[in-house]
């Protein structure tokens, strides 16, 4: 039975993550060999080039997979198998992902557990954090060779225009609200540190085609998939209890990036900046909302300036005296539609 796009995405996934185990698996192998009486003569001498080599080879595999996983996925949506040109795996191994040499992106770590030994830190303890470190870059590199591959093979499949985002779990908020987000197949792939989310290739005619099929792809669905812990853990208990009571997912979690306190209504608040500027939901909310009471010409436009702060859902919880309440202040602050 061939498998579907999603499939697709899902064991390219799988793949992916298994090559950067592995190269994980060997970073570690390798770090317990240095010379703790001294760890750059070690580096340099023998662990730090063999350190680099297993990465460099990690992205090599990674980057390899690129066009065979992009043209399996234009064939299960039925599009054109014809190619503009093919990805060069070896261009995207060797080098850090930021553009620097991977010899000095992977030296980091040694430098980490030395300023820390300088520190006072015991020597055991200072090695672990420095390989945590190492861990978590050589992971990196891999799966975002990976990533910068398939970016390049859809570039050279006209009929790829664009991909989805998959998320996988676990998640962290900020991941879940762009989960099936849509993009040009030239807009670059933004991520956290230790982001798991996937391209999904798509074509002109596949797009919109993968919604409602599970929670890797709907950040509704997948918030609807997590224990009630879990959402408090990823949402806060606040920002949770809002999206259960219907609030929009994504209003929610952009709230917290311009988080502040301020002076309202006699007292101390916690607001947001999200959405507030002239092209934000709030502030058009707002204008709407004041153009119907007439407290504002029609034509006021930009020239319309806010007069109340943006509460957060856990300020608005505070505030409320009863679900009600709650709920019209959450679509009065446009958590609520």
């Amino acid at each position: 039975m061939a498998l579907t796009a999603r499939e697709l995405g899902l064991r390219y996934y799988r793949r992916q993550q298994r090559v950067a185990r592995l190269t994980a698996n060997q970073v570690q192998e390798l770090w317990r060999l240095l010379d703790t009486t001294d760890l750059t003569t070690s580096w340099n001498a023998r662990i730090g080039p063999r350190i680099v080599e297993a990465v460099s080879a990690g992205q090599l595999a990674s980057a390899a997979m690129a066009d065979g996983y992009v043209d399996s996925v234009a064939h299960a949506e039925g599009a054109d198998p014809e190619r503009a040109g093919r990805v060069r795996p070896e261009a995207f191994a060797g080098v850090a992902a930021d553009g620097r040499s991977l010899e000095s992106l992977m030296y980091l770590p040694v430098i980490t557990s030395k300023e820390r030994i300088g520190r006072g830190m015991a020597v055991d303890d200072a090695l672990m954090a420095g390989l945590r470190q190492a861990l978590r870059l050589s992971s990196s590199e891999v799966t975002q060779a990976g990533r910068a591959a398939v970016g390049s093979s859809m570039a050279g499949k006209r009929t790829i225009q664009g991909y989805v985002r998959v998320v996988q779990p676990p998640a962290c908020a900020r991941c879940i609200v762009l989960a099936g987000k849509e993009y040009g197949w030239n807009r670059g792939f933004q991520r956290h540190p230790k982001c798991d989310c996937v391209h999904l290739p798509t074509t002109l005619i596949a797009r919109n085609q993968h919604r409602d099929q599970g929670g890797f792809i709907d950040p509704n669905a997948y918030f609807g998939s997590l224990s009630r812990a879990e959402q408090d853990r990823v949402f806060t208990a606040a920002g949770a209890r809002a999206i259960r009571e219907g609030a929009d997912i994504g209003q929610v979690v952009n709230a917290r990036r311009g988080m502040y306190t301020t002076t309202a209504y006699g007292r101390t608040l916690r607001a947001t900046r999200e959405g507030t500027t002239t092209r934000g939901y709030f502030y058009r909310q707002e204008r709407a909302r004041d153009i119907a009471r007439g407290r504002v010409p029609a034509n006021i436009g930009r020239s319309y300036q806010l007069t109340s702060p943006r509460l957060l859902p856990e300020q608005i919880f505070e505030l409320a005296g009863s679900r009600d309440e709650a709920i019209a202040m959450l679509r009065r602050f446009g958590y609520l539609t």
